[in-house]
């Protein structure tokens, strides 16, 4: 093992293959934390931060399970049948299932957000929130599957070197881990977010889905419309914060000037009273 590692510590190629795989694997694992982040903030908060611990270990066990039979994985890239002229691997069948339950997952949270009479469960409180927390955590291990699969095969894609894969993923479920809570509190402190997060999900489904058909969207067009995205956002949010302050010190001002005007008033009268 020593023999394969030590000769790549002193290639300077395998190190800008390293660097430019971490960048990688950190970007794809956020659209993997978006989703669970989204999904562990619709649990109780004593259970939220075990499901998003959780998810991430899980996501970082696919990952190396899929890198020991990484042989098998890229034979999944293989044709396996056609349908009018486009053939499907076992690869585009599992990119086009997990990007149609983003899509649909995504647009139920998006129903639920959006839908001023929500309907209520008669079920207790409780059962439902011990199936949910289930319910989280199976939906985190597909999601999982699907982003580890498409992780893993960009690695392969990247390099031959299977050291600089391993390094490569356990940087980025390390980034994962250290973002996964400031994230979701961010998520769940801003409810506009929420909604810019699910689109940026049904975006990333709708992209799977293509990619499954044979139609590869850049991922840098993707990224970028995500950081313009996120960029609006965030000078909405300056906006908001800056009326908000605005109001809070135009209130002050005026129960201020009402102050005032009720300290002259009382002079006046304490003068009348004198005279």
């Amino acid at each position: 093992m020593l023999d394969s590692i030590l000769p790549l510590l002193s290639d300077p190629a395998a190190w800008a293959a390293l660097v430019t795989l971490v960048v990688m694997e950190v970007v794809l694992g956020i659209d993997n934390l978006i989703f669970i982040s989204i999904l562990s903030n619709k649990l109780p908060e004593h259970q939220r931060q075990k499901v998003r611990r959780i998810g991430i270990g899980l996501a970082l066990v696919m990952r190396l399970a899929l890198l020991s039979i990484i042989a098998w994985l890229v034979g999944l890239v293989q044709p396996v049948f056609t349908v009018a002229g486009n053939a499907f691997s076992w690869k585009d069948l599992i990119l086009i299932a997990g990007g149609l339950f983003l899509v649909w997952k995504a647009t139920k949270e998006i129903h639920h957000t959006v839908d001023p009479t929500p309907t209520h469960d008669v079920m207790d409180k409780k059962d439902v929130m011990i199936t949910n927390a289930g319910a989280a955590i199976f939906q985190i291990i597909l999601l999982d599957l699907v982003f580890s699969i498409d992780s893993i095969l960009t690695a392969v894609g990247m390099t031959e070197h299977l050291p600089i894969m391993v390094v490569a993923v356990l940087v980025a479920v390390t980034v994962m881990l250290l973002a996964a809570d400031p994230l979701a509190n961010f998520i769940n402190d801003n409810p506009s977010v929420v909604m810019l997060a699910l689109g940026f999900l049904l975006m990333i489904g709708m992209v799977l889905i293509a990619d499954g058909f044979g139609y590869h969207v850049p991922k840098g067009y993707i990224y970028a419309a995500m950081a313009f995205s996120a960029g609006v956002e965030a000078l909405n949010m300056l906006g908001r914060r800056s009326a908000s302050k605005k109001e809070k010190a135009e209130a002050a001002r005026a129960e201020a000037d009402r102050a005032e005007a009720r300290a002259r008033k009382a002079e006046a009268e304490a003068a009348g009273e004198g005279a």
